[in-house]
């Protein structure tokens, strides 16, 4: 059923939980459905500090182009990672500079890309504190 009708599927799962038929539940597909929502959070963490950081280092080397677009993404992206790890406790549990660490050289290539400015502009390693990259008044 679940690969046939996965909606029918899922609320079957549920339905044995409920009722406590654990001996009936699909077991290793929950498992499969459970590790890939884990994985999802993470990601979108990964590309909400991906986006932030991209913005912070087009504000920090090109501050002449600055605009009002750019510091409203900053804020944006800052309420919804704060809103990420205040939903899901184990990212509560877990500092946000290894996720900004993996995220930071796909944002170097995206601040490259949008700004023009060759890729040594920007550093090598991640320029932000965990304060900085989540500190609504921070902006290069």
């Amino acid at each position: 059923m679940y690969e046939e009708d996965f909606l029918l599927w899922l609320e079957q799962q549920v339905s044995l939980l409920r009722v406590g038929r654990f001996e009936l539940l699909d077991v290793d597909n929950i498992t499969e459905e459970l590790e890939g929502m884990m994985r999802s959070e993470r990601r979108e963490l990964e590309n909400r500090l991906d986006v932030l950081m991209t913005h912070l280092l087009k504000c920090q080397f090109q501050p002449q182009r600055k605009s009002r677009s750019w510091t409203s993404m900053l804020g944006t992206q800052r309420t919804r990672i704060k809103g990420l790890i205040r939903d899901s406790p184990s990212l509560r549990n877990h500092q946000v500079l290894p996720f900004a660490q993996q995220a930071y050289r796909p944002a170097m290539e995206a601040a490259h890309e949008q700004t023009g400015l060759p890729l040594p502009t920007f550093p090598d390693a991640l320029p932000y504190t965990q304060q900085q990259l989540l500190d609504n008044g921070f902006v290069p």
